[in-house]
């Protein structure tokens, strides 16, 4: 019997490669070198195929030191004159590598080291490659700080990285970026003969894309004659087929899961505008502006039709989402059905459940609040109304998918700030009843390229007028320094009547994190202003003290409301004039904006005051200014999408879409839009991909989406 060892070789020989083999088992890697791997998210071949470089070195022309220019990007060779440890006082240190030609001598160095590594790669006489931006040093001349270096060790080495157009990928410790170039190499070497090719014919053709398989070998070994701009840009034939393919996958999943929706299930459609609406209509103290009606116009549309509607509406702070709502929920009511607002906190509910409860009590109609608050005999007792069908309208937290709750006969589900829910809790409230209609609020306003993303499956509602008589709202930053004049410009609105919110990111302090908790700030109101009435709300208190402290406040009994970001979203107070918020640089940049949004809904002019503390990132410095340079919520959301990027905005890791690999949806935007195009009318005529030509796109399309939940099943 032969050996273990010879047994596994013999076995490896014998094995058919595939996309799906372990990198492990490619040349240069092996199982210690695969868990650093893995933590780039990078198991198998097929996922090296795809995790591309994210720029290029231009080593086509190495130049000498003498031809540096201080502050411009240079790749030069030269030989290790001398290196080692330096001491810059008494305890910080750095390593420094002397390196010259023919021409100069040129010094590298590093202020973060491990000290036996860099004294073994860096030995005098080793050939070597630096690349960098160099400055001049007064005192030692030409420097390069922290340089990306290779060392020059063979023929293997040099076809890769020098003379060429060479690739720069993402490392983990351990893992050096010589060896990952290498790896890649070996499996471009071994694997790209199994690349597919999956578009249809035509749209290659169409688009003049190069082949799959080419784009795959280019991406990360561009020709000797790429354009250096197009390459970091993501605009090279390669790159851009690669862009258009991940998008125009996730596109084809939307466009299939669109046209399953409306094929497939049978909903009830509504009459509408029945008596119900004209005297809801008739009893609101307001006139509804042209963008609520245009939007209830489209929804009324939506509900006449059998099949279910799927659709978002996108409206900035204060545009007037809960009177829309509203004029949904009780067309479902006036058809004998029940409907539900599904919100993400107990705050918002109990808000909305406040400001719909009038309406519903003039009207007659049964409205009940759900949250995990509910106990007991009370708790029973909702659950059994809303069984029997006597509850007709059910406001609620995500408890309105627990088990315990069965409606009667659900006709529509309306979820307000989707963002925050879950996947699987949007599909949930849609199985409480037999395929009812379904209406997704948000007030964050999502740039088009993310909606046309997380979104692509649903009609999209836009709500971009405000009600009559809203002013605009000043928004300064103030530093800790000039915390005082902050306070100051509250008093002189206080001192005319108005009323202010102060908000602070946590309840009391904090050791760990150094805030003005709302509790030191509540002191520090009641002490410096005792002619106003102060009061602290907060998420711990009870719903009847925090309804208490709504009702008073709304009456005008109280002028300061110091808060948590409990009032982030769904209060509504004329008088409040004044936002305070304190530590503005822990906030994210779309809920400072909803903050914002708390104030300016009277006729007098408001004001945001955003206070700031030292030490401030970039990124905060970066939301402060765009919070002062607009107040309009699409401009907010993009600037945010450029802070943050397009993998956290807005939580959609979470979204139950692919994460992208290789498009980005700010940079992409208008593959994206070639992608949603060519998808939709692919599914147009093919809309099960049936089609003998389109079984290797069905197929590419099932492994693209794999267990995602909000795609599944698709096809």
């Amino acid at each position: 019997m032969p050996p273990h060892n010879l047994h596994v070789n013999i076995k490896a020989m014998t094995h058919t490669p595939s996309l799906d083999d372990p990198i492990q088992f490619i040349k240069g890697v092996g199982p210690r070198k695969a868990i650093l791997f893995e933590k780039l998210g990078l198991t198998s071949i097929e996922d090296c195929l795809y995790f591309l470089p994210f720029r290029f070195e231009d080593r086509t022309q190495l130049k000498k030191i003498s031809q540096t220019v201080p502050g411009e990007y240079v790749t030069l060779t030269g030989e290790v004159l001398n290196s080692g440890t330096m001491f810059m006082g008494r305890r910080k240190r750095l390593f420094e590598v002397i390196v010259q030609d023919e021409t100069g001598v040129i010094r590298a160095k590093w202020f973060q080291f491990n000290e036996s590594y860099m004294k073994e790669k860096f030995k005098t006489g080793q050939k070597i490659i630096l690349s960098g931006k160099p400055t001049v040093n007064k005192r030692s001349g030409l420097e390069i700080i922290h340089p990306d270096t290779e060392q020059v060790t063979g023929e293997n080495v040099s076809s890769l990285e020098i003379g060429k157009i060479v690739p720069v990928y993402h490392v983990t410790d351990g893992l050096h970026l010589k060896s990952m170039r290498t790896i890649i190499k070996n499996v471009l070497d071994k694997y790209l003969h199994l690349i597919e090719e999956f578009l249809p014919d035509d749209l290659v053709l169409r688009h003049n894309f190069p082949s799959r398989a080419e784009a795959l070998a280019q991406a990360h070994f561009p020709p000797q004659d790429s354009s250096l701009k197009e390459l970091d840009s993501f605009k090279t034939p390669a790159q851009k087929r690669l862009v258009f393919e991940e998008l125009f996958l996730i596109q084809l999943g939307l466009a299939c899961r669109k046209t399953r929706t409306k094929g497939e299930h049978t909903g009830t459609p509504f009459k509408t505008r029945g008596e119900l609406i004209k005297r809801f209509v008739k009893i609101l103290p307001f006139t509804l502006t042209r963008a609520q009606k245009r939007v209830l116009g489209e929804i009324m549309e939506d509900l006449e039709k059998e099949k279910p509607m799927n659709r978002l509406i996108q409206g900035d702070v204060g545009s007037g989402k809960t009177i829309v709502a509203l004029t949904a929920l009780l067309t479902a009511v006036d058809n004998g059905t029940q409907s539900a607002l599904m919100v993400p906190t107990e705050i918002l509910a109990e808000q909305h459940y406040l400001n719909i409860r009038p309406f519903c009590e003039k009207l007659g109609i049964e409205i009940s609040l759900v949250t995990s608050a509910l106990k007991g005999k009370e708790r029973q007792s909702h659950f059994e109304n809303i069984q029997a069908g006597r509850t007709q309208i059910v406001v609620g937290t995500h408890s309105l998918i627990q088990k315990d709750i069965q409606f009667k006969k659900l006709g529509l589900a309306v979820i307000d700030e989707q963002h925050r829910f879950g996947v699987i809790q949007r599909e949930a409230i849609g199985k409480k009843g037999d395929h009812p209609h379904l209406l997704i609020m948000t007030a964050t306003p999502i740039p088009r390229s993310l909606a046309l993303t997380l979104y692509g499956d649903m009609d999209v509602s836009l709500l971009d007028e405000f009600p009559p008589g809203r002013r605009e709202i000043v928004t300064d930053l103030f530093f800790e320094n000039r915390r005082e004049e902050a306070y100051s410009r509250m008093e002189k609105q206080l001192q005319q009547g108005r009323q202010a919110f102060v908000v602070c990111p946590l309840i009391e302090e904090s050791e760990v994190i150094d805030l003005k908790a709302a509790v030191t700030v509540f002191d520090f109101i009641q002490e410096n202003f005792p002619q106003f009435t102060a009061c602290l709300i907060h998420g711990k208190l009870k719903k009847e003290e925090r309804q208490d402290i709504m009702s008073r406040f709304l009456k005008k009994e109280i002028q300061v409301l110091v808060s948590t970001t409990v009032i982030e979203v769904g209060i509504d107070v004329p008088n409040a004039t004044v936002m305070i918020i304190e530590h503005a640089e822990r906030f994210g940049l779309a809920q400072l904006h909803q903050l914002r949004g708390r104030v300016g809904r009277g006729s007098h002019a408001s004001h945001c005051l955003l206070l700031a503390y030292h030490p401030i990132s970039e990124e905060g410095q970066a939301r402060m200014k765009a919070m002062q340079n607009s107040s309009d919520g699409f401009i907010i959301a993009e600037e945010d999408l450029k802070i943050r990027g397009p993998g956290d905005f807005m939580g959609t890791r979470q979204s139950g879409l692919p994460l992208l690999k290789i498009a980005n949806l700010l940079r992409d935007i208008q593959f994206l839009e070639i992608a949603r195009k060519e998808a939709f009318h692919l599914i147009n005529r093919d809309p099960g991909l049936t089609d003998q030509k389109h079984q290797r796109l069905k197929k590419a399309l099932q492994r693209f989406l794999g267990n995602y939940m909000e795609l599944m099943e698709v096809i």
